[in-house]
């Protein structure tokens, strides 16, 4: 019914298997641990460390400042709020955006060396 090995036999291979690492039954979750270890290296702590930054460009956004939005408008910052921004893109066109809508803040050549 077993084959070569009977019932009792494989309940020895088990137990011997168990003696020789003591450790046998942690073993589970400690790669548990590393899996999750390796996750947060990978993907959370630098999605965090992308959204404060972010946060932090947001917070300094001032008058004046270029801008390019998520939709790939060009402009420039003529009034601010807490939560809107109004964009100078033309002549006489301003347009008013969420401020999280700003995804790039452009810095000039010249602004950039003096920092």
């Amino acid at each position: 019914m077993f084959g070569r090995f009977g019932p009792f036999d494989l309940a020895q291979a088990g137990a011997t298997a168990a003696e020789a690492n003591p450790y046998a039954q942690y073993m589970s979750y400690i790669f548990l641990g590393a899996m999750f270890l390796i996750f947060y290296l990978l993907l959370i702590r630098p999605q965090q460390k992308r959204q404060k930054e972010r946060n932090r460009m947001l917070s300094s956004l001032s008058k004046g400042d270029k801008v390019v939005t998520i939709g790939g408008l060009h402009g420039t910052i003529d009034q601010l709020t807490d939560d809107t921004v109004v964009l100078r893109v033309g002549d006489g066109v301003r347009l008013t955006f969420d401020r999280q809508a700003v995804n790039v803040v452009i810095r000039d050549k010249t602004e950039a060396k003096n920092k």
